[in-house]
Protein backbone atom coordinates (compact mmCIF):
# COMPACT_ATOMS: atom_id res chain seq x y z
CA UNK A 1 0.00 0.00 0.00
CA UNK A 2 2.87 2.13 0.25
CA UNK A 3 4.42 1.83 -2.64
CA UNK A 4 1.43 2.66 -4.42
CA UNK A 5 1.47 6.00 -2.42
CA UNK A 6 4.34 6.68 -3.76
CA UNK A 7 6.93 5.67 -0.59
CA UNK A 8 9.50 4.45 -2.02
CA UNK A 9 11.77 3.56 1.02
CA UNK A 10 9.97 0.66 2.67
CA UNK A 11 11.03 -2.08 4.35
CA UNK A 12 9.42 -5.23 5.86
CA UNK A 13 10.96 -5.63 9.13
CA UNK A 14 8.85 -8.38 10.77
CA UNK A 15 7.38 -8.30 14.63
CA UNK A 16 10.27 -7.23 17.16
CA UNK A 17 8.12 -9.30 20.05
CA UNK A 18 9.65 -12.16 18.56
CA UNK A 19 13.32 -10.97 19.48
CA UNK A 20 12.49 -9.50 22.91
CA UNK A 21 11.14 -13.08 23.87
CA UNK A 22 13.92 -14.89 22.08
CA UNK A 23 16.29 -12.80 24.54
CA UNK A 24 14.45 -14.73 27.01
CA UNK A 25 16.57 -17.76 26.92
CA UNK A 26 19.56 -15.58 27.40
CA UNK A 27 18.56 -14.87 30.93
CA UNK A 28 18.47 -16.72 34.13
CA UNK A 29 14.86 -17.99 34.39
CA UNK A 30 15.63 -20.16 37.70
CA UNK A 31 13.62 -20.18 40.58
CA UNK A 32 14.68 -22.31 43.38
CA UNK A 33 11.16 -22.61 44.19
CA UNK A 34 9.16 -23.64 41.62
CA UNK A 35 11.97 -26.21 41.40
CA UNK A 36 11.36 -27.44 44.49
CA UNK A 37 7.63 -27.75 43.84
CA UNK A 38 7.86 -29.79 40.43
CA UNK A 39 10.47 -32.01 41.62
CA UNK A 40 10.68 -33.74 38.61
CA UNK A 41 6.96 -33.77 38.24
CA UNK A 42 5.67 -33.00 34.58
CA UNK A 43 3.65 -29.52 34.97
CA UNK A 44 1.40 -27.63 33.72
CA UNK A 45 1.92 -23.83 34.01
CA UNK A 46 -1.23 -22.30 33.30
CA UNK A 47 -0.53 -18.45 32.98
CA UNK A 48 -2.38 -15.35 32.93
CA UNK A 49 -6.36 -17.27 33.80
CA UNK A 50 -9.45 -15.94 33.67
CA UNK A 51 -12.25 -17.39 35.77
CA UNK A 52 -13.81 -18.81 32.61
CA UNK A 53 -10.14 -20.68 32.12
CA UNK A 54 -9.96 -21.47 35.29
CA UNK A 55 -13.75 -23.29 35.81
CA UNK A 56 -12.32 -25.55 32.94
CA UNK A 57 -8.37 -26.02 34.75
CA UNK A 58 -10.13 -27.16 37.95
CA UNK A 59 -12.60 -29.38 36.71
CA UNK A 60 -9.69 -30.83 35.14
CA UNK A 61 -7.46 -30.78 38.15
CA UNK A 62 -10.31 -32.20 40.73
CA UNK A 63 -10.50 -35.40 38.38
CA UNK A 64 -7.38 -35.91 37.79
CA UNK A 65 -5.81 -39.07 37.80
CA UNK A 66 -2.73 -38.60 36.51
CA UNK A 67 0.94 -37.75 37.94
CA UNK A 68 1.18 -34.24 37.14
CA UNK A 69 1.31 -30.69 39.16
CA UNK A 70 -0.27 -27.58 38.24
CA UNK A 71 1.18 -24.20 38.78
CA UNK A 72 -1.53 -21.30 38.33
CA UNK A 73 -0.68 -17.44 37.59
CA UNK A 74 -4.17 -15.61 37.13
CA UNK A 75 -4.92 -12.48 35.37
CA UNK A 76 -6.46 -11.30 38.96
CA UNK A 77 -4.58 -12.01 41.78
CA UNK A 78 -7.01 -9.92 44.31
CA UNK A 79 -7.37 -12.30 47.80
CA UNK A 80 -10.81 -12.71 47.55
CA UNK A 81 -10.63 -14.33 43.81
CA UNK A 82 -7.56 -16.34 44.86
CA UNK A 83 -8.82 -17.83 47.82
CA UNK A 84 -12.21 -18.56 45.52
CA UNK A 85 -10.11 -20.43 43.34
CA UNK A 86 -7.82 -21.66 46.27
CA UNK A 87 -11.04 -23.25 48.29
CA UNK A 88 -12.31 -24.56 44.07
CA UNK A 89 -9.44 -27.22 44.18
CA UNK A 90 -9.53 -30.29 45.83
CA UNK A 91 -5.86 -31.32 45.56
CA UNK A 92 -3.19 -30.03 48.07
CA UNK A 93 -2.23 -26.23 47.00
CA UNK A 94 -0.14 -23.66 48.36
CA UNK A 95 -0.38 -20.36 47.79
CA UNK A 96 2.91 -17.85 46.65
CA UNK A 97 2.26 -16.09 49.44
CA UNK A 98 2.56 -19.14 51.78
CA UNK A 99 5.29 -20.97 50.65
CA UNK A 100 7.70 -20.14 52.74
CA UNK A 101 8.40 -23.04 55.61
CA UNK A 102 6.60 -25.52 53.37
CA UNK A 103 8.10 -28.47 51.80
CA UNK A 104 6.67 -27.69 48.11
CA UNK A 105 7.36 -31.02 46.94
CA UNK A 106 4.53 -32.81 49.27
CA UNK A 107 2.04 -29.95 46.91
CA UNK A 108 0.15 -30.84 43.81
CA UNK A 109 -1.15 -27.14 42.91
CA UNK A 110 0.93 -23.96 43.16
CA UNK A 111 -0.85 -20.38 42.49
CA UNK A 112 0.95 -17.79 42.17
CA UNK A 113 -0.37 -15.02 43.91
CA UNK A 114 1.85 -12.05 42.89
CA UNK A 115 3.07 -10.18 39.37
CA UNK A 116 6.60 -10.48 37.55
CA UNK A 117 7.64 -13.81 37.53
CA UNK A 118 5.39 -16.00 34.84
CA UNK A 119 7.96 -15.70 32.69
CA UNK A 120 9.90 -17.31 34.15
CA UNK A 121 7.99 -20.03 34.81
CA UNK A 122 6.95 -20.83 31.69
CA UNK A 123 10.56 -22.30 31.83
CA UNK A 124 9.31 -24.94 34.10
CA UNK A 125 6.56 -25.88 31.98
CA UNK A 126 6.01 -29.60 30.04
CA UNK A 127 2.59 -28.11 29.04
CA UNK A 128 1.61 -24.49 28.87
CA UNK A 129 -2.67 -23.01 28.88
CA UNK A 130 -2.62 -19.44 28.52
CA UNK A 131 -5.45 -17.64 29.28
CA UNK A 132 -7.89 -14.84 28.08
CA UNK A 133 -9.10 -17.35 24.90
CA UNK A 134 -12.92 -17.28 26.72
CA UNK A 135 -12.87 -13.52 27.19
CA UNK A 136 -13.83 -10.71 24.35
CA UNK A 137 -10.36 -9.71 24.70
CA UNK A 138 -8.82 -12.58 23.41
CA UNK A 139 -5.83 -14.98 24.37
CA UNK A 140 -2.99 -13.56 26.23
CA UNK A 141 0.37 -13.91 25.21
CA UNK A 142 1.73 -17.09 23.73
CA UNK A 143 5.07 -16.04 22.55
CA UNK A 144 6.69 -16.33 25.99
CA UNK A 145 5.68 -20.23 26.44
CA UNK A 146 6.55 -20.78 23.10
CA UNK A 147 10.14 -19.47 23.06
CA UNK A 148 10.65 -22.29 25.54
CA UNK A 149 9.49 -25.07 23.21
CA UNK A 150 6.46 -25.74 24.94
CA UNK A 151 3.42 -26.97 23.68
CA UNK A 152 0.19 -24.41 24.26
CA UNK A 153 -3.55 -24.69 24.89
CA UNK A 154 -5.76 -21.75 24.41
CA UNK A 155 -9.26 -20.86 24.61
CA UNK A 156 -10.96 -20.00 21.04
CA UNK A 157 -11.29 -16.79 20.84
CA UNK A 158 -7.68 -16.04 19.08
CA UNK A 159 -8.46 -15.16 15.47
CA UNK A 160 -7.27 -10.99 15.96
CA UNK A 161 -3.67 -12.82 16.95
CA UNK A 162 -1.70 -13.44 14.00
CA UNK A 163 0.51 -15.79 16.23
CA UNK A 164 -2.11 -17.33 17.75
CA UNK A 165 -3.15 -18.25 14.30
CA UNK A 166 -0.23 -19.30 13.05
CA UNK A 167 0.62 -21.68 15.73
CA UNK A 168 -2.68 -23.37 15.38
CA UNK A 169 -1.94 -24.09 11.64
CA UNK A 170 1.18 -25.17 12.50
CA UNK A 171 -0.41 -27.73 15.16
CA UNK A 172 2.15 -26.57 17.80
CA UNK A 173 -0.87 -24.83 19.69
CA UNK A 174 -4.26 -26.47 20.79
CA UNK A 175 -7.49 -24.26 20.64
CA UNK A 176 -10.13 -26.03 23.08
CA UNK A 177 -14.19 -24.48 23.55
CA UNK A 178 -15.17 -26.61 26.41
CA UNK A 179 -13.74 -29.03 29.31
CA UNK A 180 -14.37 -32.14 27.03
CA UNK A 181 -11.92 -30.57 24.37
CA UNK A 182 -9.57 -29.49 27.73
CA UNK A 183 -9.80 -32.68 28.74
CA UNK A 184 -8.50 -34.43 25.36
CA UNK A 185 -6.05 -32.15 24.94
CA UNK A 186 -4.31 -32.84 28.23
CA UNK A 187 -4.71 -35.73 28.26
CA UNK A 188 -2.80 -36.23 25.13
CA UNK A 189 -0.31 -33.98 25.96
CA UNK A 190 -0.17 -35.87 29.28
CA UNK A 191 0.36 -39.15 27.66
CA UNK A 192 1.72 -38.92 24.58
CA UNK A 193 5.70 -37.64 24.89
CA UNK A 194 6.24 -37.22 21.64
CA UNK A 195 3.56 -34.96 20.62
CA UNK A 196 4.21 -33.28 23.65
CA UNK A 197 7.54 -32.82 22.17
CA UNK A 198 7.16 -31.68 18.69
CA UNK A 199 4.50 -29.15 19.36
CA UNK A 200 6.73 -27.82 21.67
CA UNK A 201 9.40 -28.13 18.91
CA UNK A 202 7.04 -25.98 16.55
CA UNK A 203 6.66 -23.68 19.11
CA UNK A 204 10.36 -22.80 19.76
CA UNK A 205 10.90 -22.91 16.12
CA UNK A 206 8.69 -20.69 14.86
CA UNK A 207 9.60 -17.87 17.34
CA UNK A 208 13.42 -18.61 16.28
CA UNK A 209 12.59 -18.27 12.68
CA UNK A 210 10.51 -15.04 13.48
CA UNK A 211 13.28 -12.92 14.82
CA UNK A 212 15.25 -10.36 13.70
CA UNK A 213 13.12 -7.79 12.86
CA UNK A 214 15.01 -5.54 15.48
CA UNK A 215 18.29 -6.10 13.34
CA UNK A 216 16.61 -5.01 10.50
CA UNK A 217 15.17 -2.10 11.99
CA UNK A 218 18.69 -0.64 13.06
CA UNK A 219 20.33 -1.71 10.28
CA UNK A 220 17.69 0.40 8.09
CA UNK A 221 18.23 3.66 10.62
CA UNK A 222 21.95 3.42 10.45
CA UNK A 223 21.73 3.39 6.55
CA UNK A 224 18.98 5.82 6.10
CA UNK A 225 21.26 9.53 4.46
CA UNK A 226 20.13 12.36 7.15
CA UNK A 227 19.97 15.56 5.56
Amino acid sequence: MLLQLGKANVAVSGDTRFDRVAAILEKDNSLDFISDFKNNTLTIVVGSSWPKDEDLIVNFINSNKYNVKFIIAPHNIKEEQIQNLKNSITKKTVLFSERKDKNLADYDIFIIDTIGILTKIYSYADIAYVGGGFGNLGVHNILEPATFGVPIVIGPNYSHFAEATALINLEGCISVSNKKELQVAFINLILIETERQEKGHICGTFVHMNKGATAIIMNTISNFELF
